[in-house]
């Protein structure tokens, strides 16, 4: 009983991410935007040389590091890679000692065992979002991404 009642009064909240490259490999860029109740915050960052899905996973890595106490957490990802490989295919993962069915090294490990970490501090449920698909966090998540992304390029440029 008393499991229920911390579970009604805890906090709840969303998270729409997003990653994106210019260039796979090329210069790029993550977001998140975090809301509770009325309450929003935007995230974003970039990487000068990196993958698609290694921005879809630091989005999802950093938005759970900006919260500070356990929570419940509504994950709203475009990411199919993110989403099966945290909720499905982590297990098979770590019992294989981070190999693949095919028992080659799992790409990303580094970020997937950062994620792994965040992910036992907090109740996270996923839900996948079909991206650009007129889904308002979604496409903010995914402009803060790009926008970053040009971020990213005027550094490279400059250096």
């Amino acid at each position: 009983m008393g499991d229920q009642n911390e579970q009604s009064t805890a906090k709840v909240i969303d998270i729409y991410t997003d990653g994106a490259c210019s260039g796979n490999p090329g210069p790029g860029g993550w977001a998140a935007l975090l809301r509770y109740d009325d309450v929003e915050k935007e995230i974003s960052g970039f990487e000068l040389d990196t993958t698609n899905n290694r921005m879809e996973l630091m989005a999802a890595i950093k938005a759970l590091e900006a919260l500070k106490k356990p929570t419940i957490v509504n994950i709203h990802t475009d990411s199919k890679y993110v989403m099966d490989g945290i909720t499905t295919w982590i297990s098979g993962w770590k019992s294989k000692g981070w190999k693949t069915s095919s028992g080659s090294a799992v790409k990303n490990i580094d970020l997937w065992q950062e994620l792994d970490v965040l992910s036992q501090k907090f109740k996270i449920n996923w839900f996948f979002v079909k991206g650009h698909s007129g889904h308002p966090e979604n496409d903010r998540a995914d402009l803060l991404a790009r926008n970053a992304i040009v971020s990213a390029m005027m550094v490279r440029e400059c250096n």
